[in-house]
Order: C-alpha cells, then sequence, then structure tokens
C-alpha cells in the first residue's frame, strides 16, 4: 500500500480548560502542550500508522516552528517532504473543553506546496492513493496522478482551477470553511462525502443518490475532538486506496475519527491497523 498526503501543517499550542472563556473573562489551564497539527499533518501521520508508510509533501516556514514541525512528523514516522518558505510558520492556538470539543484560532494564511516547487512530485504517479488538503492547480494535478484521489472541501478554488475529477470530496454539513455546492467543481467529484460528526453523515453520487453512514462507538472515553475529522478522512482514503468500497472506507474512517476523540491531542489516540 503506497499514500500520501499534499497538504498543510499549523504548529498548534493547545490548552485543556474547564470551559471556553467568555469574552472579557480569564480561565485558568489545566493542562497545556504543543506540537505540529493542521489536515494535512494529522492525515499524514494517520496513514502512516494504517499503512505503516506514507509520503508527505508539504511546505513549510522557514522558522524555529517549522523546522521542529518537519523533526516532529518525522519522529511519529510521516516521510516528510518540504519546500521551505521565507515566511513564519502558520500557528493556531487550540481550546480544548471539558466536554472534548475543540475551539480553534488560526494565524497566518495556509500554505501549500506549489507544483513547481522542487518537490518528489513524480511519486505520486500510479501512487494507491492521495489525500489533498493544501496546494495549488498544478498540485492538485500532480496528486490526480495518483490511482485514487480525496480532498478536503476547505481547498474548492486550486481544485476548481486544476479541472480534475476528484473520487472523493470531504465535506461538512455544518462547518461553513468546509462546504461544497453543486458547480464548485467541474467536473464534479465521482463522490462528495458530508459529515456531521457524531451523527455520521452521508454520500452523494453523481446520479444523486444519496447513502447514510453512522458514526463509530468512541474506543474509550471522550477527551479531545482535535485531529478527528481529518483522522476520519484519512482512514477514508486508506480504504479507497486499499480498493474497498465506499461504504467500507467510510466505516475505516469511522472509526479512526472515533479513535483520535479518545487521546490528547491529535495523535495518542489515533487508529493502529484498520481491524
Amino acid at each position: 500500500m503506497r499514500v500520501a498526503v499534499v497538504g498543510h501543517v499549523e504548529w498548534i499550542e493547545f490548552a485543556r480548560v474547564d470551559r471556553v472563556p467568555s469574552s472579557g473573562e480569564i480561565v485558568h489551564a489545566l493542562d497545556t502542550w504543543e506540537e505540529p497539527g493542521g489536515g494535512g499533518a494529522v492525515a499524514a501521520v494517520q496513514l502512516a500508522r494504517l499503512a505503516v508508510d506514507c509520503l508527505f509533501l508539504t511546505a513549510l516556514g522557514d522558522d524555529e516552528l517549522g523546522h521542529r514541525a518537519e523533526r516532529e512528523l518525522s519522529a511519529l514516522g510521516v516521510r516528510v517532504e518540504t519546500t521551505w518558505r521565507r515566511q513564519p510558520q502558520r500557528r493556531a492556538f487550540v481550546y480544548t473543553d471539558a466536554n472534548a470539543e475543540r475551539t480553534i484560532t488560526v494565524m497566518g494564511d495556509r500554505v501549500g506546496p506549489r507544483g513547481d516547487d522542487p518537490l518528489p512530485w513524480s511519486e505520486l504517479n500510479g501512487i494507491d492513493g492521495v489525500y489533498f488538503t493544501a496546494g495549488d492547480a498544478a498540485a492538485v494535478r500532480a496528486a490526480r496522478t495518483a490511482r485514487t484521489l480525496v480532498s478536503t472541501a476547505r481547498t474548492i478554488e486550486p481544485l476548481a482551477q486544476a479541472g480534475v475529477e476528484i473520487d472523493m470530496l470531504v465535506s461538512s454539513s455544518r462547518d461553513v470553511g468546509e462546504r461544497y455546492t453543486a458547480g464548485d467543481i467541474d467536473p464534479p467529484p465521482r463522490l462528495v462525502a458530508r459529515t456531521a460528526g457524531a451523527a455520521g453523515g452521508w454520500v452523494e453520487a453523481l446520479d444523486g443518490t444519496s447513502t447514510e453512514w453512522t458514526a463509530a462507538p468512541l474506543p474509550g472515553p471522550p477527551v479531545d475532538a482535535y485531529g478527528a475529522g481529518d483522522s476520519f478522512a484519512a482512514g477514508l482514503t486508506y480504504g479507497l486506496a486499499a480498493g474497498r468500497p465506499p461504504e467500507e472506507a467510510l466505516a475505516i474512517g469511522a472509526r479512526c475519527g472515533a479513535a483520535c476523540v479518545t487521546g490528547r491531542g491529535p495523535y495518542a489516540g489515533q487508529l493502529r491497523g484498520d481491524g
């Protein structure tokens, strides 16, 4: 199984609190930590844990946090191939509360790899599966040389510019920034997965048919929802890349998302193996 992610990284500062403060209020953190995150990073680590290895093509800020992110993602088992940008690494601050919900503040623009960056794009040609979270239209076209291409709906503009067919688009039914409307991309995705968190979601096909899926039960107490959606997308990509039918791939994704919620941060609870 050969899988890859084309996407972005955010350096995350986490603070665990009983509840997110209201305007003007002060709360005390029960726990704090930092680690690399963002959709591309979280998906790459989850794919590496499912498929043993994962190639991650990305762009990082050429500063202390960018280089630290590369080292820590490599230590988590990801093969990181990066191009260095002369700008600060994108960061985010995340509250996780007593209900395991995450509240995110992002600082800086999303930075993804470009098709003209000196990265090993040729390795994507014929690879089993790629998950796309950030990059330009040329990067999308390079990712399309894979046998299976899954993408987040967060990056509609380069997908629309690329003019290639996406096998599965992952869209949120709740988050405005992750919604897809028919006509946003031409040609349209073969399948669109619309996620609804703990309520599961549904898949829409080109012929208008829709199939629902249910969320997987949590394998332990809920701790932290950060990274659950991207772990779901990684599991879905893995299943499709393995040749599983969409309903089986979605079930793998659901288990990955549920497992992620039981760990501190995005990586501690991630699923290892798809059984």
